[in-house]
């Protein structure tokens, strides 16, 4: 009973805590990707990128960081100067998207990462601890791959299994659970769907997840490396 009333309070604080950064009356206009508003922080990076010999406008992150989380666009560097101030739908003021850069070494390009997604994940996460703390391991349940498993959602007294918007092709992706014990976006179905619909070169052994950024204005936050078989279909990718 008391760590279910801890996880509870913890919850509860979560939602306190979204509600906080994500207003209502700011929800409808903020939760929009606009291609004009990732244009307009292109020019001001690479702008800002021409001034100083190079560098990019960047918080620091540490080198474990997974690569599509790893180079968040710091607006402090950017703003007044370059762009007058971030976009309404940024997280920095009250969005759902974080400014993010990918091709840092070869062509720094703007995309956005749904923190809506890793939301849902920390939620997520806070079930699976408070499990593994009363049981000493993870609800896991059908194993996908050697490192990657499905959840016994029932066990984390869920009455259905929790899901994530993709913000690729606004399809319902279930959450697995890694062997060590890391919450993911099952990213399969978006892979086909983009396997399918656009050209590519990839092989049995290639690292596929930059066709989805690629295409698109987003990446997949929270997720494993996939490749595929050969049958052109999205598999996780053995490392």
């Amino acid at each position: 009973m008391k760590v279910t009333l801890q996880l509870l309070a913890i919850v509860f604080s979560l939602s306190l805590l979204t509600g906080c950064l994500y207003p209502k009356e700011k929800l409808a206009q903020n939760q929009i990707p606009y291609e004009d508003q990732i244009a307009s922080v292109q020019r001001a990076v690479d702008q800002f990128k021409e001034d100083t010999g190079g560098l990019l406008p960047i918080k620091n992150r540490d080198m474990e960081t997974p690569i599509y989380q790893k180079y968040p666009i710091d607006f402090t560097r950017i703003s007044p100067k370059y762009i007058a101030e971030p976009p309404g739908n940024a997280y920095e003021t009250g969005g759902v998207y974080l400014y993010v850069l990918v091709n840092v070494e070869t062509n720094p390009t703007v995309k956005l990462l749904d923190v809506r997604i890793s939301e849902e994940i920390s939620e997520l996460n806070l079930r699976v601890q408070m499990y593994r703390s009363s049981n000493g391991y993870a609800p896991f349940k059908e194993q996908l791959h050697p490192h990657v498993f499905t959840l016994d959602y029932s066990k984390l007294g869920l009455k259905e299994e929790p899901y994530v918007v993709s913000p690729f092709t606004g399809k319902n992706l279930p959450l697995l659970i890694t062997s060590t014990n890391e919450i993911v976006v099952d990213y399969r179905m978006d892979l086909y769907e983009y396997l399918t619909k656009y050209e590519h070169t990839y092989q049995t052994g290639d690292e596929i997840r930059d066709l989805l950024v690629d295409n698109s204005m987003f990446v997949p936050t929270n997720s494993v490396p996939y490749t595929i078989n050969d049958k052109n279909e999205p598999i996780f990718l053995d490392n």
